[in-house]
């Protein structure tokens, strides 16, 4: 590993500081930046500890009804908070199908929301990539494709998002707070994983410098609680990031669907949603052919970017799967196997 030097700021303002020299990055659990500084794929010159940092740890409700949860809250700590567990109960499924124990224990909201991709040829210092060497080409492009993207991936990237909680955050349309040299700024998860395009790889939206200290469940985001399920089709089930999974929400009025949000996860650089897909809930009684309809919107304009066209048919699958198991209703009880296309209803127990 190549020497660092390693500084532990007092309050955000000094990480900023810090942050904004050239080369530094921000370290809080370490379990992606660390395993690839091993790799040789990130070599900071200084790290900048923010892991200690007051007021970064804390889950508060809002005045609006929304929710903010700091950065550096472990994912082990949100997935059993009540207040997620009874207002957002897919953004627990999906943090609990989410690496190990171990790992969730130690990983924070922060670092999930900017985890990298788990392309090989992105965490292969040899191979040519252009999310690390910007005009360096994509070398997964004919390569070994079986785990990349099928929508929204150019010539320039086709890697894909692996993180199963941003999928239904997305969906339930949630923002980042990120401070930076230049003030305080907001932004929502579609700005936060751009698309790659012929001039970006799609790396996450963060400037030199800035550093992501909240999350923000908007107000209203709750009305999906009754009706919300994340589903992961997986090669492990125990630990395994996703071939490719979905967020379903519905919000329900006796029959009929008043509103309903999805997003697939494991198919693009980001989670995916489309809005013309969700509208058609709207409305309607939750039965097969309408989930069916709803799942072929969502994946239209869908291509292999190698030999990986089979992820096509497993996100329209996994689309109606969830949007099922949402109409079914969210369980009293968190699956024995959260998020598993493995767990039964009666395999329940506490979180």
């Amino acid at each position: 590993m190549t020497p660092f030097e390693f500084i532990r700021p007092a309050t955000l303002a000094e990480a900023v500081a810090a942050g904004a020299e050239p080369d530094s990055r921000y370290l809080a659990g370490g379990t992606n930046l660390l395993d690839l500084m091993k790799l040789g794929v990130a070599v900071p010159r200084r790290l900048i500890d923010i892991s200690r940092l007051p007021g970064l740890d804390r889950i508060e409700a809002q005045p609006d009804g929304g929710l903010r949860i700091g950065a550096m809250v472990r994912n082990s700590d949100l997935a059993r908070d009540p207040a997620v567990l009874r207002g957002h109960p897919a953004v627990a499924e999906a943090l609990l199908s989410g690496a190990s124990a171990q790992l969730r224990n130690a990983a924070t909201v922060g670092g999930n929301l900017l985890q990298q991709t788990r392309c090989p040829y992105f965490q292969d210092p040899a191979a040519a990539c252009n999310r690390r060497d910007p005009g360096a080409g994509c070398e997964a492009i004919g390569g070994v494709t079986r785990g990349h993207a099928v929508l929204g991936w150019t010539e320039t990237c086709i890697a894909t998002h692996a993180s199963d909680f941003c999928v239904p955050l997305a969906a339930l349309d949630a923002r980042v707070e990120i401070a930076g040299p230049g003030g305080t700024r907001e932004v929502g998860m579609a700005e936060l994983h751009p698309l790659p395009d012929e001039d970006s790889a799609g790396n996450p939206a963060i400037r030199p410098g800035e550093v992501l200290t909240a999350l923000v469940l908007p107000p209203g985001s709750d009305a999906f609680a009754g009706h919300s399920r994340y589903v992961k089709l997986r090669e492990r089930t125990s630990f395994a990031f996703a071939v490719v999974s979905a967020a379903a929400m519905l919000d329900m009025d006796g029959g009929t669907i008043r509103a309903g949000r999805l997003a697939l996860g494991g198919v693009a650089a980001r989670p995916w949603r489309v809005a013309e897909a969700e509208a058609l809930l709207a409305g309607q009684a939750p039965d097969a052919e309408l989930f069916d309809r709803v799942a072929g919107v969502l994946t239209e304009g869908a291509h292999p970017s190698g030999q990986n066209g089979f992820k096509i048919a497993l996100a329209r699958r996994i689309a109606v799967r969830a949007l099922v198991a949402a109409a079914a209703g969210t369980p009293a009880r968190m699956p024995a196997l959260p998020g598993s296309v493995f767990a039964s209803e009666g395999d329940l127990t506490h979180v």
